[in-house]
This record gives C-alpha cells, structure tokens and sequence, in this order.
C-alpha cells in the first residue's frame, strides 16, 4: 500500500479534475488520490468515479453538498488516518499548484517536518497571471496573519501542502472552527503553537486556466475575522 495518500476537494472542476490526477499520477506514482466531492451540480464527481475505475490509486469520496473547504478536508484527513498513509496532501483541483513540486516537498516531511507549506511568498516562490490587486490582498493578508498571530510562517494561506500522519492526528483531537480559506491558516498556526516543525518550500502558483474561482469576499472576511479573533484572545491570554 502507498504511504502517500494526495486528498483533492472538488466542487464543479469537472473541467480541471482530469488534467490535474494525471499530472498527479505522472509526479507521484507511488501516491493514491482522494477525491472528495460536494455534489458538483456539473457532474465532477461522476468523472471522478469514471476516473477511479480506470486507475486504483484514485479514490472518491462522495458528501451530500457544499459544505466548505476545510469540512471536505478534514473528511478526507479522517479517511487517510483511517487507512494508514504516513503522510497527506492537500492539493487543489484548478491546476494552480504543480505536482511537480511533491517530491520535494514529502522529502522535507519525511526529514521530520510535521508541515511542509508550498509557499508563494519566500524567497524562490512566486506567482503567475495574477492582478496586482489580488497580490496585494494576499500579501497583505499574510503580514497581518503573520504578524497578529506571531507565526513565522510567510505563507500562512496557501493550500499546497504536505502533513504527517502524527500532525493530523492532533490536529483532529481538536474542533478546526474555520470552514473556509481561513481553514489552512488555522491548521497551520494550531501545529506551529503545538511546538510540530513547520517548513515552507517555495512553488509558482499559476491562476487557474478553467473553471470559476471559490474565492469570494465572504470567505476573505470570514478569514479575516478570525485571524483578528485569535490574535486578540493569545494576547490577552499572554497579558493574564
């Protein structure tokens, strides 16, 4: 059995999702995939299943709606500890993370990283095709995680990642209330307080070539709220 198991979440990317197992399968072939689909309206988890058929490594696991990034997650880091994989990836079905990068980031993690972050905003990193506004929003967002929660991780947002097995494990002792994009700063800030090695490893991350994005201002707010929530209540902890 593979000690890697690569968890993608889906919601409509029927356009994307072939493209990206494959490039997948081609970096990673000793890895299994999970799909973890919310009912696509588009038919994304029908191919999934079609896909799965063609090829034992992928796997679906099918949820009755929409129901938020970091719920689809955590669903699919229950079923990877479940199943034994010493180590988990998270991975975006649009085809903006590259694939590619994964051996070298499960090198790190089997070095002894509990976290390793693919990271846009280290030296070596960068990215592709995207407005300056939306760059701006993400740097910014970042410095002000960064530096509310008192993390040194530069990255805090991004959603390429590897996790040992041991991290997930404490990670799901604890309720994870983020269900959004804010979802990815909280799972790495609780490890990061928790004393688990956190590594960033730079990538390109390249805007999305089909399909829609899910990034919408009630998600950057919800975001933005709880960061400001937990930076607050860790200051006052500290104070007392």
């Amino acid at each position: 059995m593979a000690d890697v198991l690569v968890v993608v979440p889906t919601y409509d990317e029927r356009e994307s999702l072939s493209g990206i197992l494959a490039r997948v399968r081609s970096a990673v072939p000793d890895a299994d995939v999970l799909v973890v689909d919310d009912a696509s309206p588009d038919g994304t988890g029908e191919l999934a299943d079609e896909l799965a058929a063609d090829d034992p490594a992928v796997s679906v696991l099918h949820r009755p709606g929409k129901d938020g990034l970091g719920r689809a997650y955590l669903a699919g880091f229950a079923l990877a500890l479940e199943r034994g994989y010493a180590h988990v990836v998270e991975l975006d079905a649009d085809g903006s993370h590259d694939p590619a990068e994964l051996p070298a980031m499960l090198a790190l993690a089997r070095g002894g990283a509990h976290l390793v972050i693919g990271s846009r905003w280290i030296p070596g990193g960068r990215v592709v095709d995207w407005p300056w506004l939306r760059r701006a929003i993400s740097r910014g967002g970042n410095v002000y995680a960064r530096l509310l929660l008192r993390s040194r991780v530069h990255d805090l947002t991004s959603g390429f990642r590897v996790f040992d097995a041991s991290a997930l494990r404490l990670l799901l002792r604890h309720e994870v209330a983020s269900h959004g994009y804010g979802f990815q700063v909280e799972t790495a800030w609780r490890l990061e307080r928790a004393g688990c090695r956190v590594l960033e490893h730079p990538i390109t991350f390249v805007e999305r070539r089909a399909g829609a994005s899910k990034m919408g201002p009630g998600i950057v707010l919800e975001a933005l709220v709880r960061v400001t929530v937990w930076g607050l209540r860790a200051r006052l902890r500290r104070r007392r």
